[in-house]
C-alpha cells in the first residue's frame, strides 16, 4: 500500500532512536530495520475491506469476533503486587477505571475486538510519571516506526490527514502497546483471522447474495424466452427491447411472485436450472460457515451451524471455547499488559482471574475433587497445584 501524502522521506526519527547503541541487542535486528528504513509501515492489507465484508456484513464472523471479545472482557484481569493480589493498588483501579468515557469491560472488548479483526491492538497510556488513563487506538489508523535496532521505536497515528507521533520516554518507555496475533509473513504487524477466513467469508458472503437474488425474482430460477417464428422469423430490435421492458416490470421483484406469464403467439417459455444435487448449496454455506469458525476458534455448536458434532453436546462445546480460546488470549493480554505497565508500576504482575469464569467452573471443581482424593499431598502443595496463591 503506497505511504500517505503526509509522510517525508527526510523526516526524522524518534529522538530515542539517536541515544547510545545497548550493550545487549540483536543481530538481527539492523537487518529489519535496514527495510524500513525508519519511515511508518502501513498494515499490508486492506482494513476497510476486511471490516465491512468480514464484520459488517457476515453473520458468522461477527458473531465470532463478539463472542470472543465479550468472553474475554468477562473474564477479570487482578493485579499482584509483590507477590500478593492487591485490589486498592492504583494498576488495579486502573484496569477497573481506564479512562473516564469507559469502564474496565468496556475498553477490554474493544481491545479484544481490534485483535480479533485486524490482528493488532494498540493501546496508549497518559500520565507524567505513573499512567492515568488508557485508551485504545485504531488499528487501521496506526504506523509502525522502526528504530535502528529493527522494532518499533515510535508508532504515528493519522486521521484526516493530520497525524502524530508517540515516541518513547525520556527513560526508553514506550507509552504505546502493541498487542498483535503471530505472522508469519510480517515482522511488525499480526495477522488477522479475518484474513485467514477472507476466502470463506466471500463464499458465505455471495450464498447469501444468491438466496436474495433468489427472492428477488420470485425465487423461481431464471430461464429463457423463446420466439419461434415462422420460416426463421425473428425478432426486431423495437419488439425484443419492449418484451424486455415487459419482463423486468411484470415479473421481476419479490412483488411480483406467483403473477402468471402471459405469452403472445411464438413465445415459449424454457426455464434453465440447475438440480439440488448439483449446486449443493445450503451444503457449501455451511462448510463456508464452519471454516469461518474454524479461524476464530469457535465450535460450529455454539453458533448453530448445523454439520459435523465434534463435541458431544454444548456444554463441552462452551468449555473448549473458553479452554481453546478464551483463556489463552487472557493469558497473552495480561502477560503483555504486565510486561508493559510494569515498567512503571514496578513489581506489578497481572492475571485473569479464571476462577471468577463460571463456565470454568466444572473443571475447577473437578481439580479440587481429584487433589482432595490425593491423600499422599499436603495441604500447600494442592493449593500450588490449584493455582491458589498461598
Amino acid at each position: 500500500m503506497a505511504i500517505s501524502s503526509w509522510w517525508k522521506p527526510g523526516r526524522s526519527r524518534a529522538a530515542a532512536t539517536a541515544g547510545a547503541d545497548e550493550t545487549k541487542a540483536s543481530r538481527a535486528g539492523p537487518l529489519i530495520a535496514l527495510t524500513g528504513a525508519g519511515r511508518p509501515r502501513w498494515t499490508p492489507r486492506d482494513y476497510g475491506s476486511l471490516a465491512r465484508e468480514g464484520f459488517a456484513r457476515n453473520a458468522v464472523a461477527y458473531r465470532c469476533v463478539r463472542m470472543i471479545a465479550e468472553a474475554c472482557a468477562a473474564t477479570p484481569l487482578v493485579v499482584f503486587a509483590d507477590g500478593a493480589r492487591d485490589d486498592d493498588h492504583p494498576a488495579a483501579r486502573l484496569l477497573r477505571q481506564p479512562n473516564p468515557e469507559q469502564s474496565g469491560a468496556e475498553w477490554l472488548e474493544g481491545l479484544y475486538g481490534a485483535l480479533q479483526t485486524a490482528g493488532n491492538a494498540y493501546v496508549e497510556a497518559v500520565g507524567e510519571t505513573e499512567p492515568e488513563e488508557l485508551w485504545s487506538l485504531r488499528p487501521d489508523r496506526v504506523q509502525v516506526v522502526p528504530g535502528r535496532a529493527g522494532w518499533p521505536d515510535a508508532y504515528d497515528y493519522a486521521v484526516g490527514g493530520r497525524s502524530v507521533r508517540i515516541g518513547r520516554a525520556a527513560d526508553g518507555w514506550m507509552p504505546v502497546m502493541q498487542l498483535k496475533l503471530w505472522n508469519p509473513t510480517d515482522d511488525h504487524y499480526g495477522f488477522s483471522p479475518l484474513e485467514a477466513a477472507a476466502a470463506a467469508i466471500d463464499v458465505h458472503n455471495a450464498s447469501g447474495a444468491w438466496n436474495k437474488a433468489l427472492l428477488d425474482n420470485a425465487a423461481r430460477p431464471s430461464g429463457a424466452l423463446v420466439f419461434k417464428g415462422a420460416d426463421g422469423e425473428r425478432l426486431t430490435e423495437a419488439q425484443f427491447a419492449l418484451l424486455k421492458a415487459e419482463l423486468g416490470e411484470a415479473h421481476a421483484g419479490a412483488g411480483n411472485a406467483g403473477r402468471p406469464m402471459v405469452l403472445e403467439g411464438g413465445l415459449d417459455w424454457k426455464p434453465m436450472s440447475m438440480s439440488p444435487a448439483d449446486m449443493d448449496f445450503i451444503a457449501g454455506k455451511h462448510a463456508a460457515a464452519r471454516e469461518i469458525a474454524l479461524a476464530f476458534g469457535v465450535p460450529p455448536q455454539l453458533l448453530g451451524i448445523p454439520g459435523d458434532a465434534t463435541y458431544a453436546n454444548y456444554r463441552e462445546a462452551n468449555a473448549a471455547f473458553w479452554r481453546g480460546t478464551v483463556v489463552p488470549l487472557a493469558r497473552k493480554t495480561a502477560g503483555a499488559l504486565s510486561g508493559w505497565l510494569g515498567g512503571r508500576f514496578s513489581g506489578v504482575r497481572i492475571e485473569p482471574d479464571l476462577d471468577a469464569v463460571p463456565a470454568l467452573q466444572p473443571e475447577r471443581d473437578a481439580l479440587w475433587a481429584r487433589l482432595s482424593g490425593a491423600g499422599f499431598l499436603t495441604d500447600e502443595e494442592r493449593r500450588r497445584m490449584a493455582g491458589v496463591a498461598g
